[in-house]
């Protein structure tokens, strides 16, 4: 696990241009899988490129 960049909702939504409303509902979804640290979210950087590649295409 060493390495893996971890990104906040705000971050990805600034990333993906939608608002953090949006990043939540795909975490509750479980289009994008997350982490819980405490009482915040976090997202791997490579889920956020994967999801980006498989909905965007990117």
């Amino acid at each position: 696990m060493l390495g893996v960049k971890y990104m906040t909702a705000s971050e990805i939504a600034t990333a993906m241009r939608v608002s953090k409303m949006t990043v939540y509902r795909l975490i509750h979804s479980g289009e994008l899988p997350a982490t819980r640290f405490g009482r915040s979210f976090r997202v791997a950087e490579d889920a956020v490129i994967d999801y980006l590649k498989a909905h965007m295409g990117i």
